[in-house]
């Protein structure tokens, strides 16, 4: 149940947002269609009453004249305008173009008459599409709707009053709206953009926590593999030795390394799983010793002719190097127990030069069932991915004349390599 949960949650329950400031704004972001219901009855008291309260007669000029012809288009421009607000946050857009259609429309009335729509409009422009589209938009609207009201002034279609309201009011307005709606708009937007990227943080943590537990149940698989098959191989190696000894006395040592190594193979796992249950100790160090010489005992303990030679002065060397030289040792030395044919002999060669180290493991025995590194088995390919994670290189095949040899180099400076691994 617990792993289930944990799986379903989603990144927006492990963010932990904050709720919004003021019990007003938080009652309008839960409310959305009851602020935009009141935003279009407002807007609708503010633009028709001023142009529904005129009544034109046939001693009226200009314009005035023509209001019971032009009244009722004034009068349904503007409902319809008031009511597109309720789709103010999903067509912003269409919305604003409407809005300059009605600002246009004023311009047919016989008084100096505005209101509010322009103003929402842009308003809504900026907070739900971008400040570019506002500002294009406004400068559009105003453009068009000064030439416009130009145009019916010099002809003496509209009085001067309704030129400059149309021109003067709505510039006004229009330019408080979309500056609040900017700031408004640009505030929405990083917000939501931090959000976002929170979110994605989360993700990506999810995930790398995936891959380092990947990495670290692959790196455990590799060291568990390394102790049970070789100290299992020298263990069955031994009993055969001890099952085929007819005598007790020889047959004593057989057990006593048999012992020996299982023991020694308990204390290696021990050490490993007790760096999974202690979250403050580094990974592996505990098995990070120099197990060459008790590699080759055991090969040794096993019935082969086994030498382990160590060349060059051995600097300090880091964990990895240390863990990797033990690792690639008993590996190489274990597959030559359990494949080569014919093996009586296994000579182990560690060289230290300044700046790297080569591990060498010859065995005498037919060569015929070792497999490459490239295509080998488990014990193979981790011993590959070990070497590779030091930086270093590794090479197997027939050894000159008769055998198989295993050779690994690795270099010294493990700086950048530990720390990406």
């Amino acid at each position: 149940m617990t792993s289930g949960n944990r799986s379903s949650t989603s990144p927006d329950d492990e963010l932990r947002l904050p709720r919004p400031p003021g019990v007003m704004r938080r009652f309008w972001a839960r409310h959305p269609r009851i602020a935009d219901v009141l935003v279009a009855g407002v807007c609708l008291l503010v633009s028709l009453v001023p142009a529904t309260s005129f009544r034109g007669d046939g001693d009226a000029v200009g314009i005035a004249r023509y209001w019971p012809m032009t009244g009722p288009v004034v009068v349904g421009l503007v409902i319809l305008g008031c009511a597109s607000l309720l789709l103010r946050r999903r067509f912003p857009r269409a919305v604003f173009v409407l809005a300059v259609v009605v600002a246009h429309a004023y311009l047919l009335a016989p008084v100096a008459v505005g209101g509010l729509l322009l103003c929402m409009s842009a308003y809504s422009l900026a907070v739900y599409r971008s400040t570019r589209a506002c500002l294009i938009g406004v400068g559009i609207a105003l453009g068009s709707l000064a030439t416009s009201a130009a145009v019916l002034g010099l002809t003496g279609v509209i009085g001067p009053a309704i030129a400059w309201n149309a021109v003067i009011g709505e510039a006004v307005v229009t330019t408080i709206g979309a500056l609040i709606g900017t700031n408004v708009g640009n505030r929405k937007r990083y917000v939501a953009a931090l959000i976002d990227r929170s979110r994605q943080l989360v993700v990506e943590r999810d995930q790398q926590t995936q891959l380092a537990a990947a990495s670290e149940r692959e790196r455990i698989a590799r060291e568990l593999h390394d102790i049970v098959a070789h100290s299992l191989t020298v263990m069955v190696a031994l009993a055969e030795g001890v099952a085929a000894s007819t005598e007790m006395d020889r047959a004593r040592p057989g057990a006593t390394a048999i012992a020996t190594t299982g023991r020694e193979a308990l204390r290696d796992m021990r050490a490993t799983l007790g760096v999974l249950r202690d979250p403050d100790a580094a990974p592996l160090a505990p098995l990070a010793r120099d197990t060459a010489a008790e590699t080759i005992a055991s090969a040794r303990a096993a019935g082969f002719d086994a030498t382990l030679t160590v060349a060059g002065e051995r600097p300090e060397l880091s964990s990895a190097v240390q863990l990797a030289i033990s690792r690639i040792a008993q590996e190489a030395v274990t597959n030559a127990i359990r494949h080569a044919r014919g093996a009586t002999r296994i000579d182990l060669r560690i060289a230290y030069e300044p700046a790297s180290v080569t591990i060498t493991v010859t065995d005498d025995g037919e060569p015929l069932d070792a497999p490459p590194v490239a295509t080998g088995g488990y014990g193979l390919r981790g011993l590959r991915e070990r070497v590779e994670l030091t930086g270093g290189a590794v090479e197997a095949g027939p050894a000159p004349g008769r055998g198989w040899r295993v050779r690994a180099v690795l270099p010294l400076e493990q700086e950048n390599h530990d720390e990406s691994s």
